[in-house]
């Protein structure tokens, strides 16, 4: 820190501890001066030598036959005036950048110029401000602080616009001619290398002189930044880091904070502040999503208004799919009954989808309205956000209040295309149910008419298939497609029409269900999975070739590779799982694995109340004439 001594005498002043300053001296005092709360016992050639306003209120003082004389709203108050009166004596006085701003203005004052004696305070001011003050990075910024405190006298002196200038330009100024100490102690610093080499080797970086700003007032703050600004030197990320920085100073980082309304006036003009500095290219990348969603956060908690909220809502929506589920969840304020504003999430969903030119079902429109932003938005970014809608989903399902047409309004507003697998909405599926025990039937399958089976992935599926809380159809059709996912391992896997046994059990197990809701139906069907005819006939004809062939290695064979699949499916479900499969594979009607007893007719009903394999539960068929047993034979994998 720069500094500066005056005089040569030796400090003098004493005080009695009531307020009452004196000098030592032989001669006694002959002047009074009170200043606020303060008395100052002093000898008037001294004063009368350096102040003109001095001069004049001890000329007038005597006139009036007394010896005392008022100072009333000096610059700096009692110290200032302190060292100003030894400044008179002769007395040493050391100035620096946390009293130099104050010293000015009271020497101001007082009139201390060059009028009233060659090299007078002003003037010894004004050389340590620019060859000592202005002139060093950080004696500039403490100087800038203590200008707010001295207001409207450092304004007038254009104290702080000098100050402004002397920051602005350094902070402008080319990285690698940057010679002055400056603050940076930001994650961004390698804190494992040797701090000898650090000194000798690394580069100056270009946000070298954010931190420092960050312990300006807000309005100072303001002022600094339009002057970096206006020279045009400094990239948009740079701002950014600036801008992020100082909210992290002074933005609390707890929510309860927020709701205070004494500090809610201050918080909403900080936020106003900062938001008007930003850059003003708004699809700039040099700001990450995040601190936008931070400052949306604070924004709708503290009720800063529609326009703040639009402009930072405009910005977030060009790079929403770089956000974290973490930074989405903004908790709701009353009425709303749910723990974080979901409406607000679907919102910017819409408004991404909208400024992207992407319609429902995933194909990008040209010309969607003159207000779309250009964005560079491809298949991969909608990707990223529906996964990061999924992972939304599945954290705030757990909210009990939260409604089915909102879990399903939020699953659905993103474009089927774009979720290339839904195991991340599965599990959001399963904690909505798990938190929302008591949903009607109905609305479970509502809810799980979402999800398509197809695409879950092997280790979902086995998740699903023991899922109590799906409904039994849903079980069926995972059931169903694992059971072709592991049957294609083998073979390849055809799709067989309607009338195949797996879908006249499907549609016999919705029945049942349906009985019991009252006749309900589903008012968006869920599709009628495959069934597999084709390879049915493909290992009936593998069969009757290895029977033509005298062997019964080919008898084996065949009915090894018919029954691997079904045997790998069935290892870890659960026993309402395997009732579900029993009565899939079991009740098929004239269904038969080779190798095993021939099941069929109603006597496959029984199996639903047994955890039983199809082998041990199935009843043996009547006995008919082999003609007719031959004819009517069909061969039934798993």
């Amino acid at each position: 820190m720069k500094f500066m001594k005056l005089g040569s005498k030796p400090d003098a002043f004493q005080t009695d501890g009531n307020d009452a300053r004196y000098v030592l001296s032989d001669l006694p005092s002959d002047i009074i001066i009170h200043v606020d709360d303060a008395r100052f016992f002093l000898h008037k050639f001294p004063l009368l030598s350096k102040s003109s306003l001095l001069q004049r209120l001890i000329i007038e003082a005597s006139q009036n036959g007394t010896d005392e004389v008022v100072i009333q709203d000096i610059p700096g108050g009692v110290k200032t005036f302190e060292i100003c009166a030894k400044f008179c004596y002769g007395m040493v006085v050391t100035l620096n950048a946390y009293n130099v701003v104050a010293v000015r203005c009271a020497a101001e004052y007082l009139g201390m110029t060059e009028d009233v004696e060659k090299s007078n305070l002003i003037f010894k001011m004004e050389v340590f401000l620019n060859s000592g003050i202005f002139r060093s990075w950080k004696d500039s910024i403490i100087a800038l602080q203590t200008t707010d405190a001295l207001l409207p006298w450092s304004e007038e002196l254009k104290l702080v616009g000098r100050c402004i200038d002397s920051i602005a330009t350094k902070a402008t100024a080319n990285p690698s001619n940057v010679m002055w100490s400056y603050t940076y102690n930001r994650k961004s610093a390698s804190s494992d290398e040797i701090v000898e080499a650090r000194k000798s080797s690394q580069a100056v970086p270009k946000d070298w002189w954010v931190e420092d700003l960050c312990e300006l007032d807000v309005d100072l703050y303001r002022r600094v930044m339009v002057a970096v600004k206006s020279r045009g030197r400094i990239p948009s990320d740079v701002v950014g880091e600036a801008l992020k920085a100082y909210a992290a100073r002074w933005l609390p980082e707890c929510c309860d904070t927020l709701v205070d309304d004494v500090y809610s006036e201050s918080y909403k003009h900080l936020l106003e502040t900062i938001v008007w500095l930003l850059p003003s290219d708004k699809g700039s990348s040099g700001i990450p999503c995040r601190f936008f969603l931070q400052l949306l956060k604070i924004t709708v908690l503290i009720g800063a208004g529609e326009l703040l909220k639009e402009e930072l809502m405009d910005r977030i929506v060009l790079q929403l799919h770089k956000a974290s589920v973490n930074d989405l969840l903004i908790p709701s304020k009353p009425p709303a009954q749910t723990i974080y504003d979901i409406q607000l999430v679907q919102t910017l969903i819409g408004r991404y989808m909208r400024h992207a030119g992407v319609a429902e079902d995933g194909i990008f429109l040209n010309n969607l309205d003159q207000e779309m932003f250009e964005t560079n938005v491809d298949n991969e970014s909608l990707v990223a956000l529906c996964k990061l809608v999924d992972r939304y989903l599945a954290e705030v399902a757990s909210d009990p209040n939260l409604s089915v047409s909102s879990f399903v309004d939020l699953a659905t507003s993103m474009p089927e295309s774009a979720r290339t697998a839904h195991d991340g909405l599965y599990t959001a599926i399963d904690i909505f149910l798990k938190l929302h025990p008591g949903l009607p039937k109905t609305e479970k399958r509502k809810v799980c008419s979402l999800m398509d089976v197809k695409k879950l992935s092997k280790g979902a599926c086995i998740h699903a298939a023991q899922n109590d809380r799906l409904p039994l159809r849903v079980v069926v059709q995972v059931l169903f497609f694992e059971q072709l996912r592991a049957a294609g391992a083998a073979s390849a896997v055809a799709t067989a029409g309607p009338n195949g046994s797996v879908a006249r059990c499907m549609a016999r197990l919705e029945e049942e269900e349906d009985d019991e809701d009252g006749g309900w139906k589903e008012s968006r069907a869920l599709p009628e999975p495959p069934t597999p005819g084709a390879l049915r006939k493909q290992l009936g004809s593998l069969k009757l070739a290895a029977a033509d062939q005298g062997g019964d290695d080919g008898r084996r064979l065949v009915a090894r590779s018919s029954s691997v699949a079904n045997q790998s499916s069935r290892l870890s479900l659960s026993s309402r799982s395997r009732r579900i499969f029993d009565k899939l594979w079991v009740g098929g009607g004239g269904g038969k694995v080779p190798g095993e007893a021939a099941v069929g007719g109603k006597g496959s009903s029984d199996t639903s109340g047994s955890s039983q394999s199809p082998r041990s539960s199935a009843k043996p068929l009547e006995s008919k004439s082999s003609s007719a047993s031959s004819r009517n034979r069909r061969y039934s994998v798993s």
